[in-house]
């Protein structure tokens, strides 16, 4: 019953066209100012048109209140002197690495928050992340099983089989609120919408601890049994027609060997890990019928990094099977960007992707939601540069959606969100997270190419070019003052930009 209403909801979704874009409903809260969408209203950004030669597109949002503010201007072939002093200029001959997309997660928090809202506002919430005139996320991460944000302890095997795995099953959270919110993503997206599954705990009775969480790893006769109960996951998703294009080797494993850990985990060591790959879950996904879908390590913290990595691909048999490497940003700020650089160069066919970020989550977060932070919007443009400048091909947020308090979250491990609703209201809304994020997602489309910018002392930067041809610059200007800097083009001349002071700006020329 609950998957035919989500496909009733796919259908007015669908038939709904958006006609102009309409300017953000700002309300001020706590920490700032958000954006309020619900059943009859929400702000839209078209898709920037191909402009002619010459022609710029500058979206802009600020501490001030711009979200998403489009200005336009022209190039020219030279600039008076107030334009001196900052030129960043533009190589698009010389190319890094292709992008791959930008997301979030479809945890079982976030399909009971957006099933909780009007049929309407849940239109309007869905096409705010993946329509085009949304921010256009075009990868889900899904939990294999539960994690800390759903409102139990399980997994799809709780109960021993006889034999092992004979119990496995799919249960009401992914009927009811994973599978029909992909579903209705998926109709949304003009792009393929990617999915990676993690898994945050084997069943207990297959660990050395017999629970979800705590100090425990897979019982060593277990091995062959968790890639199995891998396989059995995609085949469950595949009878509702979802294939995944990715798997990561499991959720954060730091926090099953770490004593503080309070939620669902599992550890590894980098021995047990690359085992299990090589010899296990590597062999037995490359002989399925799901043999094209990729297989990234760590998925952890880049404090592991690079020696974590090192150790897995010096066995050859784990070596094999690992595409990519999967990173999350919680101590980016004690880990400098340039391990990523590391990874590249020791591995450089290896994607790299950050699959997990949320703010609040800090023990001295005391307060987990701050509706309006600007300074969280901040943080994430600052870090998602910083990434795309270092070798990462796709950046995740955490929750799609959470309520009031960061939640619901089993064991209280509550955080923030771009999108917070408040479902007695029916309204949502959208955090300058949500925009941040934004600049980044809806303008570098999957396929787009980082190029060279020479870099600022000034404000933080990166550029791409997309398969359509178009140039697609980011600008963070972190000062509280605003910041006059030039672009320099040989193909198409020099522009002057004058960017607001805490503002984050996309720009688009072709």
């Amino acid at each position: 019953m609950a998957l035919t209403k989500w496909l009733m909801l796919y259908a007015s979704v669908m038939a709904i066209g958006v006609k102009a874009a309409d300017d953000c409903h700002k309300r001020r809260l706590a920490y700032g100012i958000v954006c309020v969408c619900n059943s009859s209203h929400c702000d839209w950004t078209p898709e920037p048109t191909r402009l002619a030669a010459g022609k710029y597109v500058l979206y802009t949002s600020s501490n001030e209140g711009s979200r998403f503010a489009k200005s336009t201007g022209s190039f020219v072939a030279s600039l008076d002197s107030w334009w001196a002093g900052n030129e960043i200029t533009v190589d698009e001959q010389t190319t890094y690495q292709t992008i791959e997309g930008f997301g979030a997660a479809f945890t079982d928090a976030a399909g009971i928050n957006i099933k909780s809202l009007s049929e309407g506002t849940q239109q309007n919430l869905l096409k705010s992340y993946f329509s085009d005139t949304g921010i256009k996320y075009n990868i889900g991460r899904v939990p294999i099983g539960g994690c800390d944000f759903s409102t139990r302890k399980y997994t799809y095997a709780d109960q021993r089989g006889v034999p092992d795995l004979a119990n496995f099953n799919l249960t009401r959270e992914d009927v009811d609120f994973k599978i029909p919110l992909i579903k209705v993503a998926k109709s949304l997206t003009s792009d393929e919408l990617r999915l990676i599954g993690s898994a945050w705990s084997a069943p207990p009775w297959m660990k050395s601890n017999n629970d979800y969480s705590g100090i425990g790893f897979l019982k060593q006769n277990f091995m062959e049994t968790w890639a199995k109960y891998h396989i059995k996951f995609l085949d469950a998703y595949d009878k509702f027609s979802l294939k995944f294009w990715a798997l990561t080797t499991g959720n954060e494993p730091l926090n099953g060997i770490v004593p503080i850990n309070r939620f669902n985990s599992m550890g590894w060591t980098p021995q047990s890990h690359r085992e299990w790959i090589g010899h296990y879950m590597g062999p037995l996904l490359k002989s399925s019928k799901y043999n094209d879908t990729l297989l990234f390590a760590i998925d952890d913290q880049r404090i592991v990094l690079p020696w974590w990595m090192k150790m897995l691909m010096a066995d050859g048999e784990a070596a094999k099977y690992i595409d990519g490497v999967a990173v999350h940003w919680y101590l980016d700020f004690i880990v400098p960007v340039k391990v990523l650089n590391e990874v590249h160069n020791d591995f450089n066919d290896m994607l790299i992707l950050n699959t997990e970020a949320s703010q609040g989550d800090k023990p001295w977060d005391f307060v987990k939601v701050q509706l309006g932070s600007w300074n969280r919007a901040e943080n994430y443009a600052s870090n998602i540069i910083d990434d795309l400048n270092h070798w990462v091909q796709g950046w995740l947020e955490w929750n799609l959606a959470l309520d009031l308090t960061g939640g619901p979250n089993w064991s209280s491990n509550f955080v923030d969100a771009p999108v917070i609703v408040n479902k007695d209201a029916d309204e949502f809304y959208k955090q300058p997270m949500f925009y941040a994020i934004g600049h980044f997602s809806k303008f570098i489309d999957r396929g787009s190419v980082r190029i060279k910018l020479s870099q600022s002392s000034i404000i933080k930067i990166v550029g791409f070019k997309r398969p359509d041809g178009a140039i697609v610059m980011i600008l963070y200007n972190r000062r509280s003052k605003n910041v006059n800097i030039s672009i320099r083009d040989s193909k198409r001349g020099v522009i002057g930009l004058s960017l607001q002071k805490q503002s984050i700006n996309t720009l688009v020329y072709w």
